[in-house]
C-alpha cells in the first residue's frame, strides 16, 4: 500500500526543506509519495521546490503560475497523487509528521474511510498563540457539526487523511481555505466514515508567515450554509471495508 502526501506550499521558503526532512524521515508500514504543489510563491519558494526536484526525482512537484488559493494547490496535488491512502500536509512546521501512525491506523484497522486529527483532545504539546482564533475555530467547527450532524472537534484541522477512492468520488471546487468546510460537508453527505485523532500542535504568529485571517472565517461560514443547501447528497455505499 502506499501513502500520498499532499503539501500545498506558499511562500514557505524558511520552512520547507525543514519539513519535508521530517516527512522523509518519519517511519509508517507503508510506501511514501511525497507531492509538492507550489501556488505561485514569490519568497524564494520556487527555487527551493526545484533544489528539492533536482534532488529527489522520485518525488512529484506541480507549479501554478499563478496564486489560486490552498483549495486548488490541494486539487492539483490529489490529482498527481496515485497513493491509496492520502495525507494532508502543511508546509509550515505547526504539524508533526511522526504522528503519521496514529492518523493512519483506524483506517488501516478498517474502522475508518477518513480520519481528521484534533488540537482540542488532549494529544500532546500545544503552542499557546490566539485567543480569538481558538473561538473562532470552535464557532465554525459547531456550525459545520450543526449542518452536517457530526460531532467533529476541530473542523479546520490540517491533519486529514482519505482514501483516495473518498477523494475520487468527491467533486471539489473552493480555491482558499473553504476547502475544509467543502471536503467535510461533502465526506458527511455521502456518509463516509469519519474518525478523530488527537495531535500536537506548534502554532505559528502571523509576524513568522500565519495567512489565514478573518476574511477566512466569514468565507467559511457563507461556506458552511452553502454546502447544506445547494450540495445535493449521493447514494450512499458500503463504508470502512478492510484493505
Amino acid at each position: 500500500m502506499k501513502l500520498s502526501i499532499v503539501i500545498p506550499v506558499y511562500n514557505e521558503a524558511a520552512t520547507l526543506e525543514d519539513l519535508v526532512s521530517h516527512v522523509n524521515a518519519v517511519e509508517i508500514p507503508l510506501e511514501k509519495e511525497i507531492v509538492l504543489v507550489d501556488d505561485c510563491s514569490q519568497d524564494g519558494t520556487r527555487d527551493v521546490m526545484k533544489k528539492l526536484e533536482s534532488e529527489h526525482p522520485d518525488w512529484k512537484f506541480a507549479y501554478h503560475d499563478v496564486n489560486r488559493g490552498k483549495g486548488a494547490a490541494l486539487r492539483t496535488g490529489f490529482g498527481t497523487a496515485t497513493g491509496d491512502l492520502v495525507i494532508i500536509q502543511d508546509a509550515d512546521l505547526e504539524y508533526d509528521p511522526n504522528e503519521y501512525p496514529k492518523l493512519l491506523a483506524p483506517i488501516l484497522d478498517g474502522h475508518a474511510d477518513v480520519v481528521y486529527g484534533s488540537r482540542f483532545l488532549g494529544g500532546g504539546p500545544h503552542r499557546v498563540v490566539y485567543f480569538w482564533h481558538y473561538v473562532g475555530n470552535r464557532f465554525l467547527t459547531t456550525l459545520s457539526n450543526m449542518m452536517t450532524n457530526l460531532n467533529l472537534t476541530d473542523m479546520e484541522v490540517c491533519y486529514k487523511v482519505f482514501k483516495k477512492e473518498v477523494l475520487d468520488s468527491i467533486e471539489l471546487k473552493e480555491n482558499r481555505f473553504g476547502f475544509e468546510v467543502e471536503i467535510t460537508a461533502k465526506v458527511a453527505r455521502d456518509e463516509w466514515v469519519i474518525y478523530e485523532v488527537p495531535i500536537s500542535y506548534y502554532g505559528r504568529s502571523y509576524r513568522e508567515g500565519k495567512k489565514i485571517t478573518w476574511k477566512d472565517g466569514f468565507a467559511a461560514i457563507w461556506c458552511i450554509l452553502k454546502y447544506r443547501f445547494v450540495s445535493p447528497r449521493r447514494n450512499p455505499v458500503n463504508r470502512a471495508a478492510c484493505f
